[in-house]
């Protein structure tokens, strides 16, 4: 099917998106549906719109914090659920929800029997890294004095590595020292449109079903309009077909509807999976 140019698409048109790291952010919804399908997760809503998800064994608390200062979805994990986060990963408000969503599927999925499943001999171990999965789809790793990283085939995401000793704590109270950082953009390493940083304890398989869903050549949904502007030279679209549509996709930008207090999330008919935690009131809150 031909390539149409977003500028020539109608406005309100819902269209299919390539790559998926310039489509924009997407709705929560996928998100909000696994983490509402946990069965033993609880849900906190704040100030109306912040909302906080906490697992059944207290260790895993995420957050999505509307005017935060990355906004997005933070997640974190501590062995001793009163103690200082083992590790934190965030996704700022910009990053396409389809890479936030293959994290917390995994993250749900594997945490009833503390990721088992994903380590070595495991029914779900690939054995594969974050690194070899961005060099099967041919990204190319740039060596300088700087901080190791690849850069996908197009120039428009990386995937960074910071080197030399970094002080656990400085990570954990500040993004920007992640070990790792994923980015995408027209120039993703001076100014990304957006980031995703993981500490250095952030478990090696869900970073890499992260890396998965970052270089899946499958196009994704969007409203024409909320192409970024900046990446509507960059990204090939093509109008959506009746029998394409996706309704999870597609959904209202509205979000989900939700309670202020605490309770445990039911699971409704079928069940979905994964995520990772952080506290309400943290003074370490992204």
């Amino acid at each position: 099917m031909p390539t149409t140019g977003p500028h020539a698409l109608d406005p309100a048109a819902d269209v299919l998106i390539t790559p998926a790291y310039l489509a924009g952010p997407g709705t929560d919804d996928a998100i909000f549906n696994t983490l509402d399908s946990a069965t033993g997760w609880t849900k906190v809503v704040a100030f109306g719109e912040d909302t906080y998800y906490t697992s059944p064994c207290q260790r895993v608390r995420i957050a999505n914090v509307v005017d935060s200062h990355y906004g997005g979805w933070t997640f974190s994990y501590a062995e001793d659920p009163l103690g200082v986060p083992d590790w934190i990963t965030t996704f700022d408000r910009d990053t396409p929800r389809e890479i936030v969503a293959a994290f917390t599927d995994t993250l749900v999925a594997g945490l009833p029997n503390n990721f088992a499943d994903y380590l070595s001999g495991g029914e779900h171990h690939t054995g594969h890294t974050p690194a070899a999965v961005l060099s099967s789809h041919q990204w190319e790793a740039v060596r300088s004095p700087r901080p190791f990283r690849m850069v996908s085939p197009d120039g428009h995401s990386a995937y960074r590595i910071r080197g030399g000793w970094l002080h656990e704590y400085d990570e954990l109270l500040d993004p920007e020292k992640s070990t790792w950082r994923m980015s995408a953009g027209p120039d993703p390493i001076s100014t990304p449109s957006w980031q995703a940083y993981f500490s250095r304890g952030t478990p090696e398989h869900l970073i890499t079903a992260t890396a998965l869903a970052l270089t899946d050549p499958q196009p994704v949904v969007r409203p024409a309009f909320l192409i970024p502007d900046r990446h509507r030279s960059l990204v090939e679209t093509q109008p959506l077909r009746l029998d394409q549509a996706n309704p999870r996709t597609t959904a209202a930008l509205a979000r989900s509807s939700r309670t202020n207090v605490m309770h445990p999330v039911q699971p409704p008919a079928a069940a979905v999976a994964p995520v990772t935690p952080v506290i309400a009131s943290s003074r370490r809150q992204r």
